[in-house]
């Protein structure tokens, strides 16, 4: 039988706006601290974070509700999963209050109903769960490290060390530029994913949040914009500047609202285009040329006229080999990320079900 969270657990919800030293010891049951879980209130009501050993300090605001636990029965890293489950989320945001704006109150919160495996199993389910994240948590953090790594020897080979007889090109030059679709294509329920810039994330495109369209659509949209291995995805609307390369040997997705510059036309550019774009010069170019106020916006003219300084093809060819090993363990790394989340959430609702025991 299902018991109610709120019988394993304490739920303080959270109103101060700032931390004082005069005021810090009066309001402790507002400290965040190791094993806690934060609960969002007020939108997202189904969000939820569970707090590690290297995060320490205090709920801000009106919108979070802390969850302490005060039972020895219960594996706080248990509950955590439990809680991210879609049916934890769905009960989550149907017992919010509100129409506009859902709210979670700790009332609510307290009744979310919960059924506990003995405190062993509880145990061997958090661990085999978390030894998942914390693989993907090294492989993203590894990623960045190599990125940076690409980082600093483009601006080593490329900006410290540019020569003096080195000519300046205009990107259409090297390669063309073309805009997605700026239409909204009806979403269907079976057809191929349409990227926007809300899906570009590190290193990754969020195909599992991309709606899909028609494959007549989908051919509409790629008469103009087709994507290719080696292309590079740039977002053109809304946050501007963020960028992909599309490594992927099958691509098959459309774009609305990015642009994709076609290094695919001549690789070789490929690397050095994406860097500049991530580097300084081009983080100062996007500054200089967007517009726009209430949404933010970067022009397909300006992106058609950046110009860079052009390296001749022998250094071009030398940073190259230096450089594609490092985006190529990126990749593979992305490959394993994407196959262990897979796994992870294909474990996680059968094991907090039952339907998959852990051997103690």
């Amino acid at each position: 039988m299902p018991k109610d969270i709120g019988q394993r657990l304490e739920v303080n919800l959270e109103s101060i706006a700032y931390i004082t030293e005069e005021n810090a010891q009066r309001l402790q049951k507002y400290r965040v601290k190791r094993d806690d879980i934060v609960c969002s209130r007020r939108g997202d009501v189904e969000k939820c974070a569970f707090i590690t050993a290297k995060m320490d300090g205090w709920l801000c605001g009106t919108g979070c509700l802390k969850v302490s636990f005060i039972a020895r029965d219960v594996v706080p890293r248990f509950i955590a999963y439990y809680l991210s489950t879609d049916d934890s989320k769905h009960w989550l945001t149907n017992h919010a209050v509100g129409t506009t704006m859902p709210n979670l109150n700790s009332g609510t919160l307290g009744r979310f109903p919960i059924l506990l495996p003995p405190l062993p199993e509880q145990q061997a389910i958090a661990a085999v769960l978390s030894s998942l994240d914390d693989k993907i948590d090294l492989l993203h953090r590894q990623n960045k490290t190599l990125e940076a790594l690409a980082q600093t020897l483009f601006r080593h080979w490329f900006v410290d060390g540019a020569e003096d007889d080195w000519e300046e090109g205009i990107i259409t030059d090297i390669f063309e530029i073309r805009d997605g679709t700026h239409d909204s294509p009806k979403q269907k329920n079976v057809g191929k994913p349409l990227i926007t810039s809300k899906h570009i994330n590190d290193f990754r495109l969020d195909f599992e949040n991309a709606y899909l369209i028609s494959d007549e659509d989908f051919a509409k949209i790629n008469k103009r914009s087709n994507v290719e291995t080696f292309d590079i995805l740039f977002s053109m609307i809304g946050t501007v500047g963020l960028t992909h390369l599309e490594q992927s040997k099958m691509v098959d997705y459309a774009i609305k609202n990015v642009s994709v510059l076609k290094t695919s036309q001549n690789p070789k550019w490929a690397y050095y285009t994406y860097l500049w774009l991530n580097s300084s010069l081009g983080q100062e170019f996007i500054f200089e040329n967007k517009s726009g106020s209430t949404q933010e916006y970067i022009s397909l003219g300006s992106l058609r006229n950046i110009t860079f300084v052009k390296p001749p093809e022998h250094v071009l060819e030398n940073f190259n080999t230096i450089a594609v090993p490092l985006f190529n363990k990126i990749q593979t790394n992305q490959d394993q990320i994407r196959t262990l989340e897979n796994l992870r959430d294909t474990l996680l609702p059968k094991l907090m079900s039952g339907e998959v025991r852990v051997r103690l």
